[in-house]
């Protein structure tokens, strides 16, 4: 029910880091936050530094907007460098995706070290076409994010710049699709990180109100069909069988006496 009463949306609460930055924080992951890629006539996107072994990952971390999140996709828009000789597309080859928690929580997550991290979960590569395009990845199943940390791996480098000759992977925008369950439930997370307490934190009861509107609604279903029966007695839409209603109102029951 939880699941059901949100609406698929970006998860992304924040970005917390790269594993590596060109010129920051021009070229900074705080603007793969931003779909559109030039903001103010200024190009908006992130680039890692150049590399010569094209094999050279990079990685993208990601804060989600709860701490159990229900994820089905991800999307990323490379970057099309529109100011450069022949618009080259700055692309990954392939992607993979992982989620999970911090390790300590007094600690900073200011590092895209794996030693920051617990991962619950590691998706296949997906490849990415060098197209300027907002590309969807979809898991093969609805997956829940433990934890509330999302990581891009950005797997192997396709293009190459011309003024330097290094390799370089720039992305424009991301997305994560999903539905967080927060606030109806949260997570502990106890030592070994690999073990949770799920808690249930809220839970709401119908209304007064909502409760009364259910049971005129009722009401007048029951007179309707009164009428219905009359009439195909014969009598005119004039009632020949009453009915008294005794109704009680508790929140935890209802009553009608016929």
């Amino acid at each position: 029910r939880c699941c059901l009463s949100t609406t698929a949306g970006d998860c992304i609460s924040e970005a917390i880091i790269a594993s590596s930055t060109d010129n920051y924080p021009e070229e900074s992951i705080c603007n793969t936050l931003e779909p559109r890629d030039r903001v103010a006539r200024t190009a908006s996107y992130w680039s890692s530094k150049g590399q010569k072994n094209p094999a050279v990952p990079e990685t993208l971390t990601y804060r989600l907007i709860a701490d159990l999140c229900v994820v089905t996709e991800i999307k990323i828009r490379p970057f099309q460098a529109y100011f450069q000789f022949g618009y080259p597309i700055y692309s990954a080859k392939s992607v993979r995706f992982r989620m999970g928690h911090i390790k300590d929580a007094d600690e900073s997550c200011q590092d895209s070290g794996t030693d920051r991290f617990a991962w619950t979960y590691t998706s296949q590569e997906f490849e990415m076409a060098q197209e300027n395009r907002l590309q969807t990845f979809k898991l093969p199943e609805p997956i829940l994010c433990i934890g509330g940390i999302l990581q891009i791996e950005l797997l192997s480098r396709v293009q190459r710049q011309e003024i330097d000759g290094l390799f370089y992977i720039c992305v424009s925008h991301v997305q994560v699709v999903g539905r967080p369950l927060s606030p109806a439930f949260g997570i502990q997370i106890l030592e070994p990180p690999e073990k949770f307490v799920l808690e249930v934190q809220s839970y709401s009861l119908p209304t007064l109100p909502e409760q009364m509107s259910s049971i005129t609604s009722l009401q007048m279903r029951v007179r309707d069909l009164e009428q219905i029966l009359n009439l195909l007695q014969g009598n005119g839409g004039e009632v020949e069988y009453g009915y008294e209603w005794e109704v009680e109102s508790d929140e935890d029951e209802e009553e009608f006496d016929m």
